[in-house]
């Protein structure tokens, strides 16, 4: 609703599957880090925008504003991007839902895709949880295939370990019956978070 009601497509006839396309006519964007600083082309950091169709602030709510906008205009969309060298944006995750362990970003899809590719995992949901070492782990939640009950779990943790780095290999991994999801079928990690508040 901030920016009304779009900032990017996929052009007809140049469509990128995975990618969110290209901002729109008259639409700035950039990404930045946690301090405000652009980032390198190809690397993640929040996606922020700028452009006729963006909002100047909430109405009558200077803090909430001051929250989402960037002294230069850009609001900071709370999403976490990517900008590839033909100018193509890709949502890597929310900014919400990243974890964070020992300093390191891990985002959660990245996980969860590497999960979901095992042959007997049918969904996965990560989310971080305290951890007196790293500050946060991560905690992946699975769903398993074809009326599977168990899951060699040391098997596992050797296939993440050969497809992440080793600071976003699940510290913890449950399996659930099912997972909470929208009306819409999206898994809602902010529903196992609360769980374990």
């Amino acid at each position: 609703t901030e920016t009304s009601p779009v900032v990017s497509f996929n052009p007809c006839g140049q469509e990128r599957i995975g990618t969110i396309g290209l901002p729109v006519d008259e639409t700035d964007i950039k990404i930045q880090d946690e301090d405000g600083n652009v980032v390198a082309q190809g690397e993640a950091g929040m996606l922020c925008v700028r452009g006729p169709q963006v909002m100047k602030g909430y109405w009558l709510r200077p803090e909430a504003t001051a929250e989402v906008m960037t002294p230069d205009g850009f609001l900071m969309t709370g999403d976490i991007a990517i900008e590839h060298p033909d100018g193509y944006l890709q949502i890597v995750d929310r900014a919400k839902d990243m974890i964070i362990v020992s300093g390191f970003n891990v985002y959660p899809t990245e996980v969860e895709e590497c999960l979901s590719s095992h042959p007997d995992i049918l969904e996965s949901a990560a989310i971080g949880v305290p951890d007196d070492k790293t500050g946060e782990a991560v905690k992946a939640f699975i769903t398993l295939k074809g009326g599977l009950t168990s899951l060699d779990m040391p098997e596992l943790r050797a296939y993440c370990k050969e497809n992440l780095a080793a600071y976003k290999v699940p510290k913890y991994i449950e399996i659930r019956q099912e997972l909470p999801k929208t009306n819409v079928g999206k898994v809602l990690r902010r529903a196992l978070r609360d769980e374990k508040a």
